[in-house]
């Protein structure tokens, strides 16, 4: 049947059967939770089953998938050798990390500490900088100073001379009373 347009009416349900098809696709639905397999039910399969879960250790020498114990911060050699020991990762022991960590942390430490040193360093620089600076302002304003004290002094000494009340003998005044 065709509609007045010239489609007809399977062609518009085709159409919208398509779209509707196609957002389906488009929009993922969501997986479902995996269910939790018990760590010692993955042992003798392989690294990456058993790390899937992340509460699991895999040992490779025994090729034995355990639960972390995590009372421990690193797993103890009884459970399984650091060298030998896998979490999280199948490529990386935890030997390797622990070292890799250390090194890390320590150089993250000795830069935080240079940035300290530079920085002291700079702001030393820049007050002793602003100290010169100071300490020839506060010599240019003595010698100012004593400059216009001998100025000040000349001047006052052609007033006495002037007046007769030169300064040639402290004593001179004494005599004339």
């Amino acid at each position: 049947m065709a509609g007045p347009l010239g489609v007809s009416v399977a062609a518009v349900a085709f159409f919208l059967l398509g779209l509707s098809v196609s957002s389906e696709a488009q929009t993922p639905t969501p997986a479902p939770a995996p269910i939790s397999v018990p760590c010692a039910l993955r042992s003798n399969t392989s690294c990456a089953d058993c790390l899937q879960n992340v509460t699991c250790l895999w040992c490779i020498t025994t090729q034995q998938c355990i639960d972390y114990p995590v009372r421990n911060i690193l797993p103890p050699s009884s459970v399984c050798p650091l060298a030998d020991a896998r979490w999280g990762v199948c490529l990386v022991n935890f030997q390797i990390l622990i070292i890799t960590m250390s090194v890390l942390v320590g150089v993250i430490i000795i830069a935080i500490l240079i940035c300290c040193f530079c920085c002291c360093k700079c702001e030393r620089v820049g007050n002793k900088r602003e100290d010169a600076k100071v300490e020839r302002q506060t010599r240019a304003r003595k010698a100012r100073q004593k400059v216009k004290r001998t100025e000040m002094q000349l001047r006052h000494d052609e007033i006495r001379q002037k007046y007769g009340l030169a300064k040639d003998n402290p004593y001179s005044r004494m005599d004339n009373h």
